[in-house]
């Protein structure tokens, strides 16, 4: 029950007063990073900016407390906007809001089953591939905004969104485009100034006051979503039906390996930055609780946020408290400075949020696979990112981990090899020995067995085989680590074979696991326990008293 226990009660254990000082003040900066970008997250998913502040307060609270990590810090991200944008598109709010909780419960119960660790079973390339999909979909998503774009629908798969972008060119607006390029030049060179105060936040805040005081022509917030709601959320239950809940399991189950796999990236990065090891399954279990009670008051999905997470480390955050801070400064700004939110311009948020994809996208990595890694690995990658952008990040993640399963198998079974065996020197044979195992009565064949067995390798069992003046057969298998029911049919078709010839099988040095298969499935008494020799010599030795 340790693994589930939340880090903030750890933490609480020696807890000090300068501590807490310096929790808070890293909480109160990284609420002011997480401000522009929930803001900017949430439109580019589809919903009202407030929900964005929701989601950073409600489920940033849950993960902060319940999680695994010491300086977690939960919120939107850039890499649930696709996903969410769609399911919007499809479902609306309460499709939404059912995805969430789903997500949230799944989420919760692979924390409880201790799923935390098979979160790395994830290929590499399946990663690297939707993430680099995800900024391409992110940030071509805020073209609309950034070249202020009088669009009054665009569509929303990748392609079409692309044509009709391009076909409508005349109608750019080129008072949006400059105010958003200030923007972003102000992100650019904003950092080598001070990196205390976010840049996206003196962006913001720059670009807002510019359009205030000259009158320009460009969306707000304000002109687009109208009056902003600054009160604090209370739950709601959506309205549900059946066949809602069983069209958003495949994508709700699609936000809770998302969830998981950065939520528990960003904890390992933080540890490393602290020395600490977080609880996996324990951030499971509060990223689960964060999404659901996120769905309840109105949020969207949330994960861990690497950048806002480094934020809190350099800040001086070290508990879980600096988390909750982030929070109740949120909600203090949710309540008291929400109206002026409206100000801001279309065309700023954009920019950020076309920063944060193309920060996001580790094209370094991507070059490098496709130009180091095998093929079959490439195809993974390219297949993962060209369906992340075309089609969606379900489609993704579904074929990419079926494919990368299906060529796995392909190379286990690759590695499994059943072949004839002849005598070469052996460190562990005594030199009495050499000479008895050059010199085999060819009426003893014997096999050597490489690599696991399992489903996809069976059939190599078959290659075993006799000739004429064959009497007994052995099966060394000091080299195979695994062995699974099919291979195990296959022995047995094996030995129903060779008896009907009136061969006896011998099975040299079996190891423990598929010993332990074969016990169970009651093989071992099939053939007989004395058929099962610890080593080579000893099942020659055995092998020519039965001759």
């Amino acid at each position: 029950m340790n693994e589930l226990k939340p880090k903030l009660f750890d933490c609480l254990k020696d807890y000090s007063g300068k501590q807490f000082v310096r929790d808070v003040i890293s909480g109160i900066i990284v609420a002011i990073i997480a401000l522009p970008l929930s803001i900017a997250l949430a439109i580019a998913s589809g919903v009202g900016p407030e929900q964005g502040l929701y989601t950073a307060i409600i489920a940033g609270f849950f993960i902060a407390v319940f999680g695994g990590s010491k300086v977690q810090i939960g919120g939107p991200t850039a890499a649930f906007v696709v996903i969410i944008y769609g399911i919007v598109a499809s479902y609306g709010t309460d499709g939404l809001i059912v995805a969430t909780i789903l997500a949230g419960i799944i989420l919760v119960i692979m924390g409880i089953c201790h799923f935390g660790t098979l979160i790395k079973y994830i290929p590499y390339t399946i990663t690297t591939g939707f993430t680099c999909g995800i900024a391409v979909t992110l940030f071509v998503g805020q073209l609309k905004d950034f070249f202020g774009y009088s669009l009054e629908n665009v569509p929303s798969d990748f392609l079409p969104k692309v044509a009709a972008l391009v076909k409508n060119v005349s109608l750019i607006n080129p008072k949006a485009v400059l105010v958003g390029l200030l923007a972003v030049i102000i992100m650019l060179v904003w950092p080598k100034i001070t990196d205390k105060i976010p840049g996206s936040l003196v962006a913001i805040i720059i670009t807002t006051l510019l359009v205030k005081i000259t009158g320009l022509e460009v969306n707000t917030i304000g002109s687009v979503f109208g009056e902003l709601n600054s009160s604090f959320p209370t739950p709601k239950l959506p309205n549900v039906t059946f066949e809602m809940v069983s069209k958003l399991i495949s994508p709700a189950f699609t936000i809770a390996i998302l969830a998981g796999i950065e939520s528990l990236l960003s904890a390992v990065v933080s540890d490393g930055m602290i020395g600490d090891t977080h609880k996996s399954n324990a951030e499971l279990v509060g990223q689960g609780l964060g999404n659901i009670f996120s769905g309840l008051f109105g949020g969207i999905p949330a994960t861990g946020a690497i950048a806002r997470t480094a934020a809190n480390v350099r800040n001086g955050g070290r508990t879980p408290i600096a988390g909750v801070v982030h929070c109740i400064t949120l909600a203090i700004i949710l309540v008291l400075l929400m109206p002026l939110a409206s100000m801001i311009p279309m065309t700023s948020l954009a920019a950020v949020l076309l920063v944060v994809a193309a920060n996001m996208a580790d094209w370094t990595s991507f070059f490098h696979l496709c130009r180091t890694a095998p093929k079959s690995d490439i195809i993974v990658l390219v297949l993962t990112f060209v369906l992340t952008v075309v089609f969606d990040l379900v489609v993704a993640i579904e074929v990419g981990v079926v494919l990368a399963a299906l060529l796995f198998m392909k190379r286990m079974s690759d590695t499994a090899e059943v072949t004839g065996w002849k005598y070469i020197e052996e460190p562990d044979v005594m030199p009495g020995e050499q000479e008895k195992l050059m010199h085999v009565n060819k009426a003893i064949r014997i096999f050597e067995v490489n690599g696991p067995l399992f489903f996809a390798a069976a059939d190599k069992l078959l290659k075993i085989n006799s000739k004429k003046y064959t009497k007994v057969i052995i099966v060394r298998m000091r080299a195979v680590p695994a062995i699974d029911a099919s291979a195990m049919r296959k022995l047995r078709e094996l030995i129903e074979r060779t008896r009907k010839k009136g061969i006896q099988v011998v099975f040299s040095h079996v190891n423990e696991q598929p010993r332990k298969v074969m016990e169970k499935d009651g093989f071992i008494d099939y053939v007989g326990a004395e058929n099962f020799r610890e080593n080579i010599m000893d099942a020659i030795s055995f092998a020519e008293s039965k001759l």
